[in-house]
């Protein structure tokens, strides 16, 4: 087989050890789960200081490109990898245009944020999602929307875009005008 065979599990840690299966597709893993199913990529695991740290404990879950320690997972198995991500406090507030010294941005801070690796998992996820949460641009226009807690922000901010209605037909200008074999295509007109 060609093609990552991503775990099917209700949770990150429950797809690196005891999947309810393995599929490529949307369709094979909602036919293992018996429910709907969405794809996620979650970190899991404790962060390490360094990569080569990261890349010790999870070997023969990654690529690992060092040399006299080189390993690759299965193609089949490449639903992990290696992420770099910020730690401790949150990143700096954007600045301001400065436009001082023949210079537009402020000098950059002394020091950058810490950062530390974790393991990524992608995997199927049992459970289509929460269909009664809200998109987070609907919900800013209700008067309620003041008092949400920050769980419910989060979620929100993770759900997946969807049209808030159909996309209109487009629409014929004065240049353009449909071919007459093929009415759904429109050409420029001189």
């Amino acid at each position: 087989m060609n093609a990552i065979l991503y775990p099917v599990a209700p949770s990150a840690e429950a797809a690196l050890g005891r999947p309810l299966g393995r599929a490529a597709r949307q369709r094979e893993a909602a036919a293992l789960a018996g429910e709907a199913v969405h794809f996620v990529s979650e970190d899991v695991g404790p962060a390490y200081a360094s990569r080569d740290a990261a890349l010790d404990a999870w070997a023969g879950r990654v690529d690992d490109e060092r040399p006299g320690k080189a390993a690759q997972p299965a193609l089949e198995d490449r639903f992990c990898a290696l992420r770099e991500v910020t730690t401790g406090a949150a990143a700096p507030p954007p600045r301001e245009p400065a436009f001082a010294d023949g210079r537009r941005w402020p000098p950059p801070a002394a020091r950058p944020a810490a950062t530390a690796f974790r393991l990524s998992v992608s995997y199927w996820r049992v459970g289509g999602g929460d269909a009664s949460i809200d998109q987070a641009r609907a919900a800013r226009r209700r008067p309620e929307a003041a008092g949400l807690e920050a769980g419910e922000l989060r979620a929100m901010a993770r759900q997946p875009l969807r049209p808030v209605k159909p996309q209109q037909p487009l629409d014929v200008g004065l240049f353009e005008s449909p071919a007459p074999e093929a009415p759904h295509i429109l050409i420029p007109d001189d």
